[in-house]
């Protein structure tokens, strides 16, 4: 086998083996080649690279990634797959590994080198998945990854805007963030309800108060209609606003991940 597969080749694929999706794991896998082909170009990775992929689906992209040359480390959940991916990746080196990566030590298992995580996530756990290796695991320097496009625009969002919030106060800490690709849902087998986008982050140096930033967003950002003043009462006291330059009266959305931080220090 080689190239990515097609839609009809992914669902006799499936059908042969006596594999039907399931809503309970997220499962929606990419039939288009050409955007397979797409993130693999997006991810950049090749000969020397790491690769940790989450969710090998169908394995269309896990064998497109080993095809490029890369090192790839690819999580499955779903067991009735291993006949399925035994017949993808057929003739490629990959570590796949069949449990649960929300279970796994992922930053235990990337804690040297420098690695790439590239994966068409499950909605449901994907974006606790990727704030969690950003806050953890350093040694991933670029994630490529597919989620719920409502979820990516989080992700993305800048201060002020309706869906910023502790998301994107996380990715801003530990990275850039950018929209690479937007991928319409009859691109996927089943077809999701939802329109899907792949984000980049590309990681960045934290500041040493990156965790107590993201603590004093994620409580200010739990009362988000409440003042700054009111939703961090007796964590910041009005010296800190002053020495961080921070409006008291100021909501949670108004504030940058860089203010946040600030803040943190000031309240210190």
């Amino acid at each position: 086998m080689s190239g990515p597969l097609g839609p009809a080749a992914t669902a006799e694929l499936l059908e042969r083996h006596g594999v039907r999706t399931t809503k309970v794991l997220g499962q929606h896998f990419l039939i288009d080649p050409n955007v397979v082909r797409r993130i693999v170009e997006i991810a950049g990775v090749g000969s020397d690279d790491d690769v940790l992929e989450i969710g090998a689906g169908a394995g269309t992209l896990t064998r497109a990634l080993a095809e490029s040359g890369a090192r790839v480390v690819s999580y499955e959940v779903d067991e009735r797959l291993r006949p399925v991916l035994a017949e993808v990746l057929d003739g490629v080196a990959v570590d796949l590994r069949f449990a649960d990566a929300t279970e796994a030590d992922l930053a235990g298992l990337v804690a040297d080198g420098r690695w790439t995580v590239v994966a068409n996530l499950p909605y449901n756990v994907g974006t606790p998945m990727v704030l969690d290796l950003l806050r953890h695991a350093p040694a991933i320097e670029r994630f490529v990854v597919m989620l719920q496009r409502e979820a990516v625009e989080r992700l993305a969002a800048d201060p002020g805007s309706k869906t910023y919030g502790l998301p994107s106060v996380v990715c801003g800490l530990h990275g850039r963030v950018r929209i690479a690709l937007r991928v319409p849902p009859h691109l996927f087998l089943p077809r999701p309800q939802v329109e899907s986008a792949v984000a980049v982050i590309d990681r960045r140096p934290a500041p040493p108060e990156s965790e107590a930033a993201i603590a004093l967003a994620a409580r200010a950002f739990g009362q988000r209609r409440k003042m700054l003043r009111r939703s961090l009462a007796g964590v910041v006291g009005s010296r800190a606003f002053e020495a961080a330059g921070i409006d008291a009266a100021a909501r949670p959305e108004d504030l940058g991940p860089d203010d946040f931080v600030a803040l943190a220090r000031a309240a210190a």
